[in-house]
């Protein structure tokens, strides 16, 4: 197994512990942790290239580990009434949009290859941001009401593109394949 791979792997492993400090109240372990494992997803994807170490094995762990950690935070922080129930939903929502997408391409043997656009990336970027303020703000005591709020819109925001736009891409994959474009 590649390094990059090992470092997906390890962020897999972090969000059971991640799930437990956040809801132990363990704020700040929990704001370093997703720091830590935010920082390895740039690491992973860096080293994955500059090693030449670009594997399908790494194409799949890597985007899954980013949605574990996210997903699980996501809703750790929804238990603790610390992230609108909303936005949970709308972030779980687009993930489990993405995965059934994945399942229907298979079954209509369409272009499987998952190219993420921009506003997807842009969106993960939202979306790793806000969860790291909001556990910082937990964390460390500090009041940044309106940078949460404000950020908060920008998840939803950037989940709702990103979603319509991976929609969007199917369609057209889906029509490509059965030849009715």
């Amino acid at each position: 197994m590649s390094l990059p791979n090992i470092i997906s792997l390890t962020r897999v492993l972090a969000v059971p512990v991640m799930i437990f400090l956040v809801l132990r109240a363990n704020y700040e372990a929990a704001f370093w942790l997703f720091l830590a494992a935010g920082a390895s997803d740039a690491v992973d994807g860096y080293l994955a290239k500059r090693m030449n170490q670009i594997s399908a094995l790494g194409a799949t762990l890597d985007p899954l580990a980013d949605k574990a950690l996210l997903v699980s935070v996501y809703v750790t922080l929804g238990v603790q009434d610390r992230i609108d129930l909303l936005l949970i939903i709308l972030v779980v929502f687009r993930d489990v949009m993405i995965i059934v997408g994945v399942l229907l391409l298979f079954v209509f043997r369409a272009d499987r290859r998952m190219r993420p656009h921009l506003i997807s990336k842009i969106n993960t970027g939202a979306q790793l941001l806000f969860a790291a303020v909001v556990l910082g703000e937990l964390a460390f005591k500090v009041g940044a009401e309106p940078i949460t709020l404000l950020l908060g819109y920008g998840v939803a925001a950037t989940t709702v593109l990103s979603g319509a736009w991976y929609l969007f891409v199917w369609n057209r994959q889906i029509k490509s394949a059965n030849g009715t474009v």
